[in-house]
């Protein structure tokens, strides 16, 4: 298997690079690993360029790096590139892999390099973000870029690849500049791995949940409300009140307490936090009466005011607050997607206020509910510990303390966990978790954090043993994140064949003509009562194209009722879930419905 470079002191080198340096290390093979992916999707995002230069002469080129969804290249050329022109880019880097071009690097001082691209304004631009004095050009064929690597060998080496999406880019990421043409790509070391992620891609696009939410008119956006201000329709907000309500039956016997803060409050708090600091870019402020106030990006602050309205003792401990409580974060435009990314948002939010003998058992409690709450909608998923970013308030001591009370809980209870250095809150580390999806694809959902520096901040304290007073430990918690995420999360795990538990809709009734109505609304009063959702399908269209609209909904029940059923009392079952037809009496169909939509319990 060819080896295609080394790890060095925990870096990936090129073997260009390792000879050069006259260093050594690790191999790297040609996989799928992440390692050697990285130097591969590399390496194909100038075989991209390069394809790019000869199809455009005149192309000048940004940067090109390796990214989570593969890699990409930002770029100016003259001609329009549209979706249709990426084949014509493939097919051109497929002939250039053919003449198995090495792949060399050189170094030359930056002064050099700045005369040598002297009429390329990109290069530099690039050249602004090298630091050094020095910078390395790698160079295939006729092309050469600007770049720090690594890179194969030889471009004979890719043969997995495809180009996947184009899209506008501003030149660094910043809107006040020019825009650019970005080219995104995936590859991969063998063509089954690319036809398993295409297949992956496709199914995706199948499960998107905007398509989805349409269809099933969960959910909508209008541009007159705003960019990223979710609108719920009847069905999205009957699905997302079952998820409240079974939530709210969880934390109440767990011991939580329901609270509700104010959705915006004074800035002076916000100060007192460290969020008007140090998270301040993405809060909106308004004023009133002449003061300043900020619109909550998060609850805690709300709940610490719950937690001054009393005097706790040791014995208090832990106090549990909860709330579906609604925050506004400003986010991009561009990073704006779906349910996914929004700009208003509710969590499913909770603190713990407790002892520091107490963190142990609340975390493991936690985690114990994060459980319960997956595995009743089938994910996997994992934990990562994520420890203090660079820009954080708090002492390095009381963060070290922080972060190794999560791992000691974690250890002792034999949980696995990733770390993932720099990725806490601003005032504390935390456990995120990562659950994966029925296609394999991963999602941020919940989050653990401690957090000595609130109650620090704002002096919360409680009566210890001695009467002495003692700071409580803050613990921020969400499970699902947010319902909207969650709802987005779940319409594409499922692609909207929601369990009957949670559907929008759970029994779809269809009277075959007028003289029936009487009877669907009957068994309507008595599915309210026993806590189910339904619609009655009765406009005046043909009784096909009522059943057609129930299927497209996705309902998991559907019922259709003739002169038979409202003679007899009897119910005619199309199960969408089991692919089933069949009959029941009404006190067995009413029977059924109880049992299926209250089968689960958090």
């Amino acid at each position: 298997m060819d080896i295609i470079a080394i790890k060095h002191e925990g870096q990936i080198v090129d073997l260009q690079t390792a000879k050069a340096l006259g260093i050594s290390g690790e191999e790297i093979v040609y996989d799928n690993s992440a390692e050697s992916l990285e130097v591969i999707r590399h390496s194909c995002a100038h075989l991209m360029a390069e394809a790019i230069k000869k199809l455009y002469p005149e192309a000048k080129f940004f940067v090109g790096p390796v990214v989570k969804e593969g890699f990409y290249y930002d770029f100016k050329v003259d001609s329009h590139i549209g979706e249709e022109d990426l084949k014509t880019i493939e097919k051109t880097m497929q002939e250039i892999v053919k003449k198995k071009e090495t792949i060399e690097r050189y170094e030359i001082t930056k002064e050099e390099a700045r005369a040598k691209f002297a009429n390329d304004h990109l290069k530099q631009a690039v050249m602004d973000r090298i630091p050094s004095e020095t910078v390395s050009i790698y160079k295939q064929g006729e092309f050469e870029d600007l770049c720090r690597g690594p890179h194969l060998p030889s471009v004979g080496l890719l043969r997995n690849f495809k180009l996947t999406k184009i899209a506008g880019a501003y030149l660094g990421g910043d809107s006040k500049n020019e825009m650019l043409t970005r080219i995104y790509g995936i590859a991969f070391a063998d063509k089954e791995s690319l036809k398993a992620h295409l297949d992956m891609v496709a199914e995706a696009e199948k499960r998107d949940h905007r398509k989805i939410g349409a269809e099933m008119k969960l959910f909508t956006f209008r541009d007159e409300v705003g960019a990223g201000f979710p609108i719920w329709l009847p069905a999205g907000a009957r699905m997302r009140s079952r998820l409240e309500q079974l939530l709210f039956k969880a934390h109440r016997k767990r011991g939580y307490e329901p609270v509700r803060g104010p959705e915006m409050l004074r800035s002076d708090l916000w100060k007192v936090s460290g969020h008007y600091q140090n998270y301040g870019e993405n809060m909106y402020f308004t004023n009133i009466d002449e003061l300043e106030f900020g619109v909550k990006p998060m609850n805690c602050v709300g709940h610490i005011k719950v937690y001054e309205h009393d005097l706790h003792s040791y014995r208090d401990l832990p106090l549990k607050y909860f709330e579906y409580g609604v925050v506004h974060r400003h986010e991009m435009t561009g990073a704006l997607h779906g349910l996914f990314r929004v700009r208003e948002f509710t969590q499913d939010d909770a603190h713990i206020f407790c002892t520091a003998d107490q963190i142990e058992e609340q975390i493991i409690e936690v985690v114990d509910f994060v459980d319960k709450i997956m595995q009743t909608f089938g994910f996997n998923y994992k934990m990562m510990i994520s420890t203090k970013p660079e820009k954080a308030v708090g002492d390095d001591a009381v963060w070290e303390i922080s972060t190794n009370a999560l791992k000691t809980a974690m250890d002792k209870h034999n949980l696995k966990y990733d770390i993932d250095e720099g990725g806490g809150a601003f005032y504390g580390p935390k456990i995120d978790i990562k659950i994966t999806d029925a296609i394999g694809r991963e999602w941020q959902c919940g989050t653990i954090q401690l957090d000595f520096n609130l109650p620090a901040r704002f002096e919360l304290e409680y009566n210890g043993e001695e009467n002495t007073k003692i700071q409580p430990v803050m613990i921020h918690r969400a499970i699902l994140g947010s319902f909207e995420r969650f709802v987005g999360i779940l319409t594409e795990h499922y692609a909207g064949e929601f369990p009957m538990f949670i559907a929008p809709t759970q029994v779809a009734i269809v009277p075959i003509a007028t003289a029936h109505e009487g009877y669907a609304r009957e068994l309507a009063a008595k599915l309210i009562d026993l806590g189910a959702d339904f619609e009655i399908f009765d406009k005046n269209e043909s009784l096909n194209k009522r059943i057609r609209t129930a299927e497209k909904g996705r309902v998991p029940m559907i019922i259709v009722l003739g002169d038979e059923e409202v003679n007899n009392k009897t119910i005619a079952v199309r199960d969408r879930r089991l692919r089933q037809q069949y009959n029941l009496s009404e006190e067995e169909f009413l029977s059924l419905v109880k049992q299926k939509i209250n089968e689960v319990h958090f």
